[in-house]
Order: C-alpha cells, then sequence, then structure tokens
C-alpha cells in the first residue's frame, strides 16, 4: 500500500484517510505499508544524490517563463515543444539563484516500453522532456517518486490505466539512469460512460465511500469494477477467492469499459438476495437510527423477516431501509394521490370488516391474515385487489409494500388495527 502524496496541496489527511477507510470496507488487504511518499524523502535524496553524481541529473535555473518561451518558439518552429537544454553543462554558484533538478534526456535513440497488453510501444529520445525530478521548493515529482518507490520497494508488475502510458518513458528513463531493472507494465482501458466519454460525476462516478454510504454491499462493487475490465467465460458473479484463483492478466480487456450503473445495481441486488439475514438485520438498524427511527421497536426475529421480505425487491441498502421505514413509524404520511384514490367512502366499509376480522385473530400468522381476506373477498365477492391496495394505503402510507399478508403479520395486530382506524378517521374526514 504506497501512498503517493509528493503534491502537498492535493494530499490531505482527509484524502488519506478516506482511502485507507475505503480499503477497510470493501476488505482489501496489502502485504506491506502503507507507506508515505512524503515520508521517504531521504531515500529520494540518495537517489537524486547518484543521478547528480553521475551527471545523469542537472541544475536547471531557468524560470517557468523562460521554459515556457521555449516551448512557444519550438511550436512555432514545428517541433515537439520542450524544454531546449539550455542549463546542460552549466552550474550556476550563486546560492540565491532558484533551481530545480531535470534528468537529462539521450538526444538520440528510442525508448521502448514492452507493455504486457498493448505490446511494443516505442517513444523517439528526441521527442520526450528532460524531466523535471526535483522542484524548485526540494520536492521531488510525481515521475521520480514512483520510479524510485518501484526499486526500492522491487516492484515486479505495475498495473494502471492507459492514460499513464505518457508517463512510463520517463520513468524507464530513472531506471535506467540508476542501471535498475524496469518492471513489467500493463496499461488497462479507460472506463467510460455510457455516452463512450471520460467516466465523470455526470455518470455516476462516484467515491467508493459514497457507494458503500449509498447502499451498495463491498462484494459487489469488487465484482463490479473486476468485471468492467476483464472477463472468465460467461460468469458474472464471483466471490472473491474465486477472483484470485481465477485472474490473469491475458484476459483483460483491451477496449475501454463502459460504466453502467443500472448493471451495478442489479449485482448489487444479486448479493442482497444471498446476504446473510443477520448482517441485513443489523445494516437495517444502522439506516432506521441514521434517520431517527427506533429498531427496538419490533424484535429482533420480526426485523429478519422484514429484510427477508424486502430483500427480493431491494437493490440497495438503502432501497431496504427507504421500504421498511413505515413499519418504525409511529405515524405514517400517506401518499395524497395514493389517498385520494383508495381512502374513500367507497371502501371505507371494506377496511371497516376486514378490521373487525382481523380483530378476532388470536395468533397472528401470516397464514391467518390470508385467511381472514379470503373471508372477506368471498362474502363481498371482489378480487384481491380491490381489497388489498386499499389496505395496504391504510398501513403503509403508499401503493408498494412486500405481499399483504406477510406485510400485516409483520407490522403485528395491534399496530395494524390502529393504522386502519387511522385510515377511517381519515376518509371521515
Amino acid at each position: 500500500m504506497r501512498i503517493e502524496d509528493t503534491d502537498r496541496q492535493r494530499s490531505t489527511e482527509e484524502y488519506y484517510d478516506a482511502i485507507m477507510e475505503a480499503f477497510d470496507w470493501l476488505g482489501l488487504e496489502w502485504d506491506e505499508g502503507p507507506y508515505r511518499q512524503s515520508q521517504r524523502m531521504d531515500i529520494y535524496k540518495e537517489s537524486v544524490n547518484k543521478l547528480l553524481s553521475s551527471g545523469a541529473a542537472y541544475r536547471c535555473t531557468c524560470t517557468p517563463d523562460q521554459v515556457n518561451a521555449m516551448r512557444e518558439k519550438a511550436r512555432a518552429d514545428g517541433k515537439t515543444p520542450k524544454y531546449d537544454g539550455t542549463c546542460r553543462g552549466r552550474y550556476d554558484k550563486d546560492p540565491n539563484v532558484p533551481f530545480c533538478l531535470r534528468l537529462r534526456t539521450p538526444d538520440a535513440g528510442e525508448t521502448i516500453v514492452d507493455d504486457i497488453l498493448a505490446g511494443e510501444v516505442v517513444f523517439e529520445n528526441s521527442q520526450l522532456d528532460d524531466m523535471v525530478i526535483v522542484r524548485t521548493d526540494g520536492t521531488p515529482t510525481y515521475n521520480f517518486c514512483v520510479a524510485i518507490d518501484d526499486i526500492d520497494m522491487k516492484i515486479t508488475h505495475v498495473i494502471r490505466g492507459n492514460d499513464h502510458l505518457s508517463n512510463t518513458p520517463k520513468q524507464v528513463l530513472v531506471y535506467k539512469a540508476l542501471e535498475e531493472p524496469t518492471p513489467n507494465f500493463a496499461h488497462i482501458s479507460m472506463i467510460l460512460g455510457p455516452d463512450k466519454k471520460r467516466l465523470s460525476k455526470r455518470h455516476g462516478a462516484d467515491s467508493v465511500l459514497e457507494y458503500r454510504d449509498r447502499g451498495f454491499l463491498p462484494e459487489a462493487l469488487i465484482n463490479y469494477l473486476v468485471r468492467l475490465g476483464w472477463s472468465h467465460g460467461d460468469q458474472e458473479i464471483f466471490t472473491k477467492k474465486e477472483i484470485v484463483e481465477n485472474f490473469s492478466l491475458e484476459n483483460l480487456n483491451r477496449s475501454a469499459a463502459i460504466f453502467n450503473p443500472e448493471k451495478l445495481l442489479w449485482l448489487n441486488q444479486e448479493y442482497i438476495k444471498s446476504a446473510d439475514g443477520d448482517f441485513l438485520v443489523e445494516s437495517l438498524d444502522t439506516g432506521l437510527k441514521e434517520r431517527g427511527l427506533l429498531p427496538d421497536l419490533l424484535t429482533h426475529g420480526t426485523r429478519k423477516g422484514i429484510v427477508n421480505e424486502l430483500r427480493t425487491r431491494s437493490r440497495t441498502i438503502s432501497d431496504m431501509i427507504d421500504g421498511a421505514r413505515f413499519f418504525f413509524e409511529n405515524e405514517i404520511e400517506f401518499d395524497e394521490k395514493a389517498a385520494s384514490k383508495f381512502l374513500n367512502p367507497e371502501n371505507s366499509g371494506l377496511i371497516m370488516k376486514l378490521r373487525d376480522e382481523l380483530t378476532k385473530i388470536e395468533t397472528f400468522s401470516t397464514e391467518n391474515v390470508k385467511s381472514v381476506f379470503h373471508l372477506v373477498m368471498e362474502e363481498e365477492t371482489i378480487k384481491l385487489g380491490k381489497l388489498a391496495q386499499p389496505v395496504r394505503v391504510a398501513i403503509t402510507g403508499g401503493t408498494i409494500s412486500p405481499g399483504i399478508f406477510e406485510t400485516i403479520s409483520l407490522l403485528g395486530k395491534d399496530r395494524t388495527i390502529l393504522r386502519l382506524n387511522t385510515a377511517l378517521a381519515k376518509i371521515d374526514e
């Protein structure tokens, strides 16, 4: 685990904590670290001194305006806009003149990146800049630090997005300048939105912790992200163990992956369907408390029954919690459109008759509730929908819930009767 935090403006403790929290939630562990580049400056300084001693690096006192002018001139001449090497072989002894350190790039020849996926990628050295390895404020740059870390940590494989391919020859030049072996590289495809443009917030590109807060399960998110750029036959759902056992670089996709929020939601629902019941109860309890509701209003066994009813219709844990709210509210809020349609004098008699029959039940089970419904339906010569929908609005406030028999038995006799009476009073108003 390596935190690349040499950019002081963008690297805050908040970002660091978020990274660690995300890995912890995902259940992803590491064998070494975490290492922080900001705490490894002595290692980078040692490598800088080696490069200066060998002549592979040099001090550059050119100002940013001077470097920009060099690039503009090169662009005007139809050449690659880059630093022109003015300070090569020159050493300004005046300590008051700010300087950066640059890596000397060979003037001729090629730097070759042998990529596992893309094959041999050739960069002409004449097109490469003498890159800055240490800024004027003394801080080392990203491309230099990661190369030194790779050497020090004996990294064998670097797997990253192909938007980093342009950085790779710069890092290869650092390995070569220090006479160190080059790691194996695999530059994988980018993730694009449904419109085939680079993934952004408008496509749903949230942080890992935002997905957690929206009710996604870590196993589902890992499964989806792995399958975005990799395949193993037609299998869609993998345990982490199966991913580890079957993963290979050769099966990575070479074309860009398309992020599909609906596919992620489907996958998350599949994981919720098969999740441990006690885990779902714990997740429900946490979400209810965050919404100011009391889980202990119902027993653990009843709450488990609720999540078992909701798991097949919930795409996220948040969906499940929202779907369960009415079980834990002392006073439900009626959807006005639903109430207007179903809580009316025409249905008042049906609701009243069902209430009276439910009151007679001694064992308030799903089967007994079902029997009462069928009794009222038979006596009134009506179908289930004619009775169930007004009752559903009366006890939940809306038109959507688990099965009406299961919902009533889980809500319990006293609370069901109370809500039916509240609905009847609303009709009378």
